[in-house]
């Protein structure tokens, strides 16, 4: 009988259909973190494919080619960088970019660190004055330009009244028309602009430092040089470099500035990478050279990136 019933149920459960698998519904896919990931990271990815890659790699195209406005081109392969180490305004304009990044990066440096250290002390009106220091970073590029286009102009030049009234010069500069003055006008607004970024950037890393380690060097009898010598500028020294390599990468890749007050001129006096190019692809219809103008910028900038990138990760390790 228990042999009967044995039998029975074996073949019961012989017979009764498996249970069906859950089915996955779409939502459940979310609970893995590397589908979700994914899914969070899709949209920059199309972004930076669509606006990044995508012209670079048309960039490199009309740079290997003599394109040109009116025609399509054939593939010359390096011949567009060789034709420009031979360009004299090319080499002029390499070292119009140096000299403009140079100076300029040091100017805010030195005027950006100031500002920072006297926005951190106990002023009267510090909020005012720390809201204020943004104004020049803020403003639209192109409403600062037409600005400093008005206070540079030779007639009614702001500037050039100074200078005369206070007894300092008996005329005025030629700020944007001469050739020796030119550059260091353009050098001066953007550092203007700057400024502020490496002021702020000052200003959050000195909040950022403990007030026991002022304490302690007053204690020992350090004065203010000392202590800023010995204390706040090595604590200020990884925040203050951010800033330096990200102001190097803006200023050396900056167009609107130079071409919004001299366009390069005059007598290519001003011209740096980026301007030149757009004057040599747009304005003059030479593609491919100007697509190889815009490149020469990519050895630099890509060494600056990514030794700060990897100067994070290292960090962020230690």
């Amino acid at each position: 009988m228990r042999q009967q019933v044995s039998n029975v149920v074996g073949v019961a459960a012989v017979a009764r259909p498996a249970a069906a698998a859950p089915r996955r519904r779409p939502v459940d896919w979310l609970d893995h973190e590397q589908v979700l990931g994914w899914l969070l990271v899709a949209p920059v990815v199309i972004l930076l494919l669509g606006l990044v890659a995508y012209p670079f790699v048309v960039a490199v195209g009309y740079a290997l080619s003599d394109r040109t406005l009116a025609d399509e081109g054939v593939f010359i392969g390096l011949g567009n960088f060789w034709n420009l180490l031979e360009n004299d305004i090319y080499r002029q304009t390499l070292r119009n970019t140096f000299v403009f990044t140079g100076g300029a990066v040091a100017i805010k440096i030195l005027l950006g660190l100031g500002v920072g250290l006297l926005l951190n002390e106990a002023i009267p009106f510090r909020r005012f004055f720390r809201a204020a220091i943004l104004l020049p970073w803020i403003v639209p590029t192109v409403l600062g330009t037409m600005a400093w286009l008005w206070m540079f102009n030779p007639n009614f030049s702001v500037l050039n009244w100074i200078l005369v009234h206070s007894g300092l010069m008996p005329t005025g500069f030629d700020w944007l028309t001469n050739p020796d003055l030119a550059l260091f006008s353009v050098i001066l607004v953007n550092a203007w602009r700057g400024t502020p970024f490496i002021a702020i950037t000052v200003l959050a890393g000195l909040q950022s430092i403990p007030k026991d380690f002022y304490e302690a060097s007053t204690i020992d009898g350090a004065n203010k040089w000392q202590r800023f010598r010995h204390v706040t500028l090595p604590l200020l020294a990884p925040v203050l470099l951010t800033a330096v390599v990200l102001s190097v990468i803006w200023t050396f890749s900056d167009f609107g500035i130079v071409y919004g007050l001299t366009q390069g001129g005059p007598m290519n006096s001003t011209h740096v990478l980026a301007t030149l190019s757009y004057s040599t692809a747009l304005m003059s219809g030479n593609l491919g050279e100007g697509a190889a103008i815009s490149l020469t910028m990519l050895p630099l900038l890509l060494i600056l990136i990514v030794w700060q990138l990897h100067r994070i990760r290292k960090s962020n390790v230690t």
